[in-house]
């Protein structure tokens, strides 16, 4: 069956509105749902799972109740515009997450007016895969002042440690969801992480 998402997008509920739809299917079965019959109810379903988050994550970035709203809607909205595009390989929750990171970065690019600048150079040394992991893990810090210092490092870094370590996030999964290499990947979170523990011995928190 043909799977128009346009017709979808009518049942998007408000943002935090609860759905009164309880489900046990997994959310790829859910998203097959959609896909194959069009249906609405499963529609509601993902959003009453994911709304929220969306939301929370939306607001991660932009930290305005109104814009973070905004943008989690016209994520839902892409979301059903590219189902068709999820292709089963990493969890819809990932997907998800990666579609809801990306629309943030883009959002704040083109509300900054100027392109934010590469993390790193894929093309420069050779990347020693072996010295990857190498890096102090970032667990030993409070959840507070962690958070303090993500706001300090640039939105492409910030991006890419809470995909990994919020949303547990594989390689394989971020590889595919910023469609880049897995030496690519793993440098940019050893570089974010460094950047992070950096801040971290410099900057002094009130108690």
């Amino acid at each position: 069956m043909y799977f128009n998402p346009i017709n979808l997008i009518l049942y998007l509920l408000p943002l935090h509105a609860q759905a009164n739809i309880k489900s046990h299917l997994t959310d790829e079965e859910v998203v097959d749902a959609i896909r194959q019959q069009n249906d609405s109810a499963m529609v509601n379903v993902l959003y009453s799972r994911y709304a929220d988050k969306v939301y929370r994550k939306c607001y991660s970035f932009v930290k305005d109740e109104a814009a973070a709203e905004d943008l989690a809607h016209d994520v839902f909205i892409k979301v059903l515009l590219n189902l068709n595009s999820f292709s089963g390989r990493s969890k819809f929750s990932s997907w998800l997450y990666s579609v809801t990171y990306n629309f943030c970065i883009d959002y704040l690019r083109r509300k900054q007016r100027h392109h934010i600048e590469s993390i790193d150079n894929d093309s420069s040394t050779p990347i020693n895969l072996a010295d990857i992991d190498t890096v102090e893990d970032l667990s030993h810090i409070k959840s507070d002042r962690l958070k303090l210092l993500l706001e300090k490092v640039k939105t492409e870094e910030k991006m890419i440690l809470l995909m990994k370590y919020a949303d547990s996030m594989s390689i394989k999964e971020i590889q595919e969801a910023l469609n880049l290499s897995e030496s690519a990947v793993k440098m940019r979170i050893k570089r974010a992480k460094e950047k992070v523990l950096d801040l971290y011995e410099t900057t002094t928190f009130s108690l």
